[in-house]
């Protein structure tokens, strides 16, 4: 049952309470005079306060034929039939009841429109919330809610009569089942789906519900999706498992536990990182994070360092609100704050899903304006870390009844969610559809492959850091799997990336992506990273360090991969290296190792700068001696004009 109907079930049972409690008294505050009319009255609104809705319709069916003009009968006939699914009678007899006394009872324009919302009967609904707000004596809770319910019905009527594409298509037999699926989750690189099942309870269920929640989890093969698996323990447990998000990579499952001994309230965030192919035990997120109230449905940003939750705490807008909590340099979550009023309202927000973009930020609300329900929006992060206003993502992807989860593909061109629409295989099914190009997000690429020992091929546990050039900011981290070297790390398009890959012991790994605003099929990489053990005569080169053209004046872009050797260079502080420059053979050769030479001082001037002392750098221009690459391309050109280090003395 949604809210709306709840809501207005119970203003029109506190109602019939208040008319029956004064009829009892003094029958003859009744509208009515007709005794045979009153008792019937009575006899049905017994029946309704004992969920009897088929006996108690019949019954006031008789009264209101008995006598027209009974006021009261009118208003609980109208209640009944709305439960009942009869909208129609419904709103006939809110009308009847208007017609008798218009005045009397002001919260029935209010009960009206709401029925009228749920028959498209939005300019009707409009009107009499208008009219519910000219009465001067409502209560300042049922004016907003009024102002609220005509803010819903003057953004439904415009949004039916301007839909967005929308092409659900079932995700088949393979992931769906006679049971419920929902709340989806994906990788990057969308070769796995995770979501949760709803299915009967084993005998040994510890809450003794008839029914458990699990994770399952599909993997695609080429274009399809294999058949879905119990992720098993040590995650799926008898206890209840919630709403849950797997990070891009796929290495770190974040995931709602509740009812749980160690738990710090009635549901608690928890994380398990992926060690092979197999989950290890899971780990609460500890009392800093998690509070003696709810905390679920987490979401986790590329770069690992922002986590965003629901949670029922103290210190909310409304009953639910949307939480943030960043983690500190030294790998601890901080204090969760509220994301603010922007997003948050004093109703619920739901299933917030954080696109790997870091950027875009899809959730759940019953407080902005909407189809009547709870309905999914998105927002979008400012230069200033603030989010925008949210939108809604329109009809017919929103409805009247309540869409609660979205997820969108990396490349923001799909968006995944859970119905009980007819025709699928079970109660709810997991769905996907072609996302309209207003609400998509940055689309995201994705780097995937393996990492090794060069020397002795051995696959190793690397850290991984996507680094945006032109401003800094981390925009993905990872580490690749200690057993099978293998990692998968998001590229957001439109900027250009350093790739930093570093482990103790070895030099670290540097190479450059340059994207564009729109992506390509061939913008998908896939590489195989061989680390340098820190051994004399070992080199790299530096791929992120810029030049301007014919000139050693090193570019602001230079400053992320400089930074990263001088932290390498503080981590080893007994090596001694030799930075060389290299160019293309184009020009004067005297000219291209003069060149050559001072861009290798330059970058050597910058880390004395940065505190290295003289002693451990060397710089040699190299010129056009030692080319890599064809020189009679542009891209062998470029190979050339590199920037190396070299250990010269360990």
């Amino acid at each position: 049952m949604n809210s709306n109907l709840r809501l207005f079930q119970k203003i029109t049972y506190i109602l019939s309470i208040l008319i029956c409690t004064s009829a009892y008294a003094q029958p003859q505050k009744y509208s009515s005079t007709n005794r045979k009319a009153i008792n019937w009255f009575e006899e049905a609104k017994s029946n309704y306060e004992y969920k009897k809705d088929e006996d108690a319709y019949k019954i006031l069916k008789k009264v209101v034929e008995e006598d027209p003009q009974f006021f009261e009968a009118w208003m609980l006939l109208a209640d009944v039939s709305e439960i009942l699914k009869k909208p129609e009678e419904s709103i006939d007899a809110f009308k009847k009841a208007i017609v008798i006394q218009p005045q009397r009872f002001p919260p029935i324009y209010y009960n009206l429109a709401g029925v009228e919302m749920q028959l498209d009967q939005y300019e009707d609904a409009i009107s009499n919330l208008e009219k519910f707000l000219l009465f001067p004596k409502i209560s300042p809770e049922m004016r907003k809610k009024g102002e609220r319910r005509l803010g819903n019905a003057k953004f439904a009527m415009v949004a039916i009569k301007t839909p967005v594409p929308f092409n659900p298509i079932n995700m088949g037999e393979m992931i769906n089942s006679v049971h419920s699926e929902y709340h989806p989750s994906l990788t990057v690189d969308e070769q796995t789906l995770i979501f949760t099942r709803m299915r009967p309870a084993d005998a040994e269920t510890e809450n003794g519900s008839k029914v458990e929640e699990d994770f399952y989890f599909s993997i695609k093969d080429k274009n399809d999706w294999k058949p879905a698996i119990s992720l098993g323990p040590p995650i799926n447990t008898h206890s209840n498992e919630g709403a849950h998000s797997i990070s891009p990579d796929g290495r770190y499952f974040f995931y709602t536990g509740c009812e749980r001994k160690e738990g710090y309230g009635s549901c608690d965030l928890y994380v398990s990182e992926k060690q092979g192919n197999k989950w290890a035990a899971p780990v609460n997120f500890g009392p800093i994070v998690n509070s003696e109230k709810w905390d679920a449905q987490p979401t986790i940003s590329a770069d690992g360092q922002t986590l965003i939750f629901v949670s029922g705490r103290p210190g909310g807008k409304g009953l639910a609100d949307l939480w943030v909590s960043q983690k500190a340099a030294n790998g601890q979550w901080q204090t969760p704050q509220n994301i603010g009023d922007s997003l948050n309202t004093d109703l619920d927000e739901y299933g917030p899903f954080l696109h790997p973009d870091g950027k875009t930020l899809y959730f759940t609300s019953s407080g902005h304006p909407g189809m009547g329900g709870k309905d999914i929006f998105y927002s979008k992060k400012k230069a200033d870390g603030k989010w925008s206003k949210p939108v809604n993502i329109g009809y017919p992807i929103n409805t009247k009844a309540d869409e609660v989860h979205m997820v969108v593909s990396a490349d923001g061109k799909k968006g995944y969610f859970s119905s009980d629409r007819e025709g699928g295989f079970g109660k709810r099914d997991l769905y996907y559809f072609d996302l309209y190009e207003g609400a998509q997000p940055q689309p995201v690429t994705f780097l995937r492959g393996k990492v090794r020992d060069k020397k002795t091929a051995a696959f190793m546990q690397a850290a991984f850091e996507i680094i945006d050039l032109s401003t800094g900011e981390t925009r993905a981290l990872s580490r690749s799997d200690k057993q099978s070297g293998e990692f998968l790390v998001s590229l957001p398009a439109g900027s250009n990336y350093a790739l930093n890959v570093s482990a103790p012991g070895y030099l670290f790994y540097s190479e450059n992506y340059k994207l564009g605003k729109s992506l390509k099929p061939t913008d998908v990489f896939e590489v195989d990273i061989q680390l340098n053990p820190i051994e004399t005569g070992q080199s790299i080169v530096l791929k992120n360090i810029f030049f301007e053209t014919g000139s050693f004046g090193l570019k602001n872009e230079s400053q992320v991969e400089l930074n990263k050797l001088v932290e390498f260079l503080s981590k080893n502080p007994t090596l001694v290296i030799e930075i060389g420059g290299h160019t293309d053979n184009v020009g004067n050769d005297q000219a291209n190792m003069l060149l050559s030479e001072n861009r290798a001082k330059s970058v050597v001037d910058f880390l004395v700068a940065k505190g290295i002392v003289t002693n451990r750098l060397q710089a040699k221009g190299y010129g056009e001696t030692i080319p890599k690459g064809d020189n009679t391309t542009e891209k062998g050109r470029e190979e050339n004009r590199r920037t190396e280090f070299r250990i010269v003395k360990k």
